[in-house]
């Protein structure tokens, strides 16, 4: 049986507000020092949404990255209480954090096209061997 539209709006609105309110905390409200700067890039929540898998972009190194997710696995119960007195429910899902390292991967990609484009351009503007061989 297909999902309801209506369920499918509900669960859009939840992931949309944990974003937000997750987001928040981010920007100032953890005390956290491990916590690098970084922004919530997607909610994953479950479909029983007994539990949410949490997307996070982190600006810095990759030990930064690694401290930033620890702090967050630390302050996930206050995360999940501050959750539940701002929207107001009566179950908040577990919360699990991950980093989100899709921006680092396509700006890679990206660099990584650009070396093959001018490798190619080099390679059509050269003259064959063959062409200075004759001279």
């Amino acid at each position: 049986m297909p999902e309801q539209r209506a369920r499918t709006h509900h669960r859009n609105r939840v992931t949309s507000t944990f974003a937000d309110e997750i987001g928040a905390m981010l920007e100032g409200e953890l005390a956290d020092p491990r916590i690098a700067p970084c922004y919530v890039t997607e909610v994953v929540l479950a479909p029983g949404g007994k539990s949410a898998r949490v997307f996070v972009a982190v600006h810095g190194s990759f030990e930064e990255e690694e401290e930033t997710l620890a702090g967050l696995m630390t302050a996930r119960g206050f995360i999940r209480a501050e959750l539940r007195d701002r929207m107001g429910v009566r179950h908040v899902p577990d919360l699990t954090f991950a980093i989100d390292r899709s921006e680092k991967m396509t700006g890679r990609m990206d660099e990584l096209l650009g070396r093959m484009r001018k490798r190619d351009q080099k390679r059509t503007t050269i003259p064959a061997p063959e062409a200075t061989a004759k001279v």
